[in-house]
């Protein structure tokens, strides 16, 4: 069974280390990949998480610590204004690039099948 677990990893590894990294370190869940895509298509939006959450359709308690860990990880940038925790994407040139690559490459069927096996790894 190892080797059929092997056989079937081996194509899935065949990707850029960058972005194999990018995905098994930053964005290994589906909730990061979706708020990277939000903010990668609304890249100058400032919003509060529930607004973010509204919008996307998901629930303010399962997509905060996503959101404050994207922070963590220096992909969106979080501002106090007035009380209130304001999200927005990263100003960082090099991590704009990464994000950047990274969606651009979904565009490729394989590409996205190949990340959705790490994703889907990174959760076990």
């Amino acid at each position: 069974m190892a080797d059929a677990n092997k056989l079937a990893a081996s194509p899935m590894d065949d990707m850029d280390p960058f972005l194999l990294e990018f995905i098994q370190g930053r964005i290994n869940t589906f909730i990061k990949w979706d708020l990277v895509r939000f903010f990668y298509d609304h890249p100058h939006t400032s919003e509060t998480v529930e607004t973010i959450a509204r919008t996307m359709g998901r629930d303010v308690r399962t997509l905060e610590p996503e959101l404050m860990q994207l922070v963590r990880d220096g992909l969106v940038e979080m501002d106090n204004l007035g009380g209130l925790r304001i999200f927005t994407l990263t100003d960082d040139a090099q991590s704009r690039s990464l994000i950047d690559t990274f969606l651009t490459a979904c565009s490729d069927r394989q590409f996205r099948v190949k990340a959705i096996y790490h994703v889907i790894r990174s959760l076990r």
